[in-house]
C-alpha cells in the first residue's frame, strides 16, 4: 500500500511590491487557508476548491484507493513581494522534518506538492526549486515526487529536473485548482505504473506575458488551452503550459510550455507553434479617468453592472489593495451622483477606516482619508494617488468572516477583520481590515452591496474577478490607474531577467 506525504506551499511573489510575505502572512488564514501541519491538514483543506482537495479526493477514489496519505504541512499566504527567510524555512523545515519522519518509521514512497511556482524568498529565488531540492537529497533520485502549480508558476529548469511530473492549471480564472490536484494524482499512478520517470520536453518564450492578456476567458489563451486538451488525447501526454507571472526579477521569469509521455515532445512542439507567435499576446488597458467615462457612458444604456478592473493594485498580484487612483476618477466625474447607491468600489483594504467606522456606529457620518496614509512609489504611474479626504456615510458593519460560493475558492471561508460599507458622494467603498482580491461576490454581500443591483463596479483585481463577476456583467473594461502591479511588464524596473528575454511579446 503506496504511502504519500502531501504538503503545500503557495506564494505568487512579485518582486516590486512593497510589502514581504512574512510568517504571520502564512498564518492568518485572511487570503489562503492558514498554516496547518499533520492530520488536521486533511479535515481542514478537504471540500475548498484548492489543488490539494483534489489530491485527497482522487485518493480516495477507486483506483487510488489503496494510498495512504501522510499529512505534513500546508502554507499559503496573499501574493505580495519576497517571502521572508525566516518564513520560508519555517515552512521549509516543517516538510523536511515530517518526510524525515515518514522516511524512517512506516516508509515513504511518494511525496506530493501543492506548490505555486513563483515564489521567490529573501535568500532563494527559486524558492520552489529550493524545496525540491531539499527533499529529493532526504529521499534520494528513485522515489517520486510530484507536484501541482498555479498557471502563474515561473517554471525553472531546477524544478523540472528534480520533480518527477509537474502540471499546471489550466484556466484563468483559475477554477479547476482542484481539478489539477487530481491530475497530479493521475501523474503520479503512472509514474507509479512506469516504474520510472516519464519522458520530458518542454519549451521556454523568449517574452513576458501580461496577466491581463492571459484569461482562458478570452482569445489566445482560450483556444490554445483548448488545443493543449486536445493533443493530450492525441498524444497520450499530460502538458502544460504556464505564461508565468510577469512579476518577479530573476533570471527564469517567464513562459514555459512543457509535457510528460513517450510523445510529449510532438505535441508541446506542435503547441509552442500556435503559443509563441508575440503579436496575439498584446493587450490595450485604460488609463484610470478614461476606464470610468466609458463605464458611465456604457452604464447609461446597460441593464447590468459594467465592470471595471482595478488590474495594477490587484492584491492578488502583489499589490496592497489601498490605492485611490480609480476611487478619485469615479468621484472626479460624478459618478455616484449619477446612479446613486449603484456605483461601488472594493475591496479597499484599509484597517483604520474600517475601524473608525466600527467606532462610529451604522449611520453615522465621519471624516476620513480613506485609502493610503501617503504616496509610495509604485513603478506603475508615478507615485500612487492621495488619500481619498472626506464626508463617509456608515451604511454597514461586518467582522470579515465569509464563505466564498463563487467559482475561484469554493467553499473558502476567509477572515478579513472588521469592515464597512462607507458611502461618500453617492459610491460605495467596501473597507477591509486584510488583504483579499475581490473574486467573490460573497466578499461585497458581507458588507450590504449586491453587486446584481449596481450599474458600476470597480473591482481590486486583474482576472479572477471574471469568473463571478462577467456572468452578471454587461461590460468589463480593464483600468490603469497608479499601483504597484504593472499591466504592462515592460514598465518594470527589471534587473535580473535572463538575457535576451523580452519584457513585452
Amino acid at each position: 500500500m503506496p504511502r504519500i506525504l502531501i504538503a503545500g506551499y503557495q506564494h505568487e511573489t512579485n518582486t516590486f511590491a512593497p510589502s514581504l510575505a512574512d510568517w504571520a502572512a502564512f498564518t492568518r488564514g485572511d487570503s489562503f487557508p492558514a498554516f496547518v501541519r499533520g492530520a488536521a491538514m486533511v479535515e481542514q483543506l478537504a471540500g475548498i476548491n484548492i489543488p490539494v482537495a483534489g489530491f485527497i479526493e482522487a485518493a480516495r477514489r477507486t483506483g487510488a484507493g489503496a494510498w495512504t496519505l501522510v499529512p505534513s504541512a500546508w502554507a499559503g499566504a496573499i501574493p505580495s513581494s519576497y517571502v521572508t527567510k525566516d518564513a520560508f524555512e519555517r515552512i521549509a523545515a516543517a516538510i523536511c522534518e515530517d518526510v524525515i519522519a515518514a522516511r524512517d518509521s512506516d516508509g515513504l514512497d511518494a511525496i506530493y506538492l501543492d506548490l505555486h511556482g513563483a515564489a521567490v524568498a529573501e535568500h532563494a529565488f527559486d524558492s520552489e526549486g529550493e524545496l525540491l531540492q531539499r527533499l529529493r537529497n532526504l529521499v534520494g533520485p528513485a522515489l517520486p515526487i510530484v507536484a501541482s502549480l498555479d498557471l502563474h508558476a515561473n517554471v525553472t529548469r531546477r524544478m523540472l529536473a528534480l520533480a518527477d511530473a509537474l502540471v499546471s492549471y489550466r484556466t484563468y480564472p483559475h477554477v479547476d485548482m482542484a481539478d489539477t490536484g487530481a491530475l497530479a494524482a493521475e501523474l503520479l499512478a503512472r509514474r507509479f505504473r512506469a516504474g520510472q520517470r516519464e519522458p520530458l520536453h518542454a519549451r521556454r518564450f523568449p517574452y513576458l506575458i501580461a496577466l491581463n492578456a492571459q484569461s482562458t476567458f478570452l482569445e489566445p489563451a482560450q483556444g490554445i488551452y483548448e488545443e493543449l486538451a486536445a493533443l493530450d488525447r492525441e498524444f497520450g501526454a499530460v502538458l502544460s503550459f504556464c505564461p508565468g507571472f510577469p512579476a518577479a526579477d530573476f533570471d527564469e521569469c517567464g513562459p514555459v510550455l512543457w509535457g510528460h509521455g513517450e510523445r510529449a515532445e510532438a505535441a508541446v512542439e506542435r503547441l509552442y507553434a500556435r503559443a509563441a507567435e508575440p503579436a496575439q499576446w498584446r493587450v490595450a488597458v485604460l488609463p484610470a479617468r478614461e476606464a470610468v467615462a466609458q463605464a458611465l457612458s456604457l452604464a447609461a444604456q446597460a441593464g447590468k453592472p459594467v465592470v471595471v478592473a482595478d488590474t495594477q493594485d490587484n492584491p492578488g498580484a502583489g499589490g496592497d489593495s489601498n490605492t485611490t487612483g480609480m476611487l478619485h476618477a469615479l468621484l472626479a466625474q460624478g459618478a455616484g451622483r449619477r446612479f446613486p447607491g449603484q456605483v461601488a468600489l472594493g475591496l479597499m483594504f484599509d484597517p483604520a477606516s474600517a475601524r473608525a467606522a466600527h467606532e462610529a456606529g451604522l449611520g453615522a457620518e465621519i471624516e476620513l482619508a480613506a485609502g493610503l496614509g501617503k504616496a509610495v512609489p509604485t513603478f506603475t504611474g508615478g507615485d500612487s494617488d492621495a488619500p481619498v479626504r472626506g464626508r463617509f456615510k456608515v451604511l454597514a458593519l461586518a467582522d470579515g468572516k465569509v464563505t466564498l460560493k463563487g467559482p475561484m475558492m469554493t467553499g473558502l471561508t476567509v477572515a478579513l477583520g472588521p469592515c464597512a460599507c462607507l458611502e461618500i458622494d453617492g459610491v460605495r467603498v467596501a473597507v477591509v481590515s486584510g488583504k483579499k482580491q475581490l473574486l467573490d461576490r460573497e466578499l461585497l454581500r458581507m458588507v450590504g452591496i449586491h453587486a446584481e443591483q449596481m450599474r458600476l463596479i470597480v473591482v481590486k483585481s486583474s482576472v479572477h474577478f471574471r469568473a463571478d463577476f462577467q456572468p452578471i456583467a454587461s461590460h468589463v473594461l480593464v483600468g490603469k490607474a497608479a499601483g504597484p502591479m504593472a499591466a504592462d511588464p515592460g514598465d518594470l524596473p527589471w534587473r535580473r531577467l535572463a538575457a535576451g528575454t523580452r519584457t513585452r511579446p
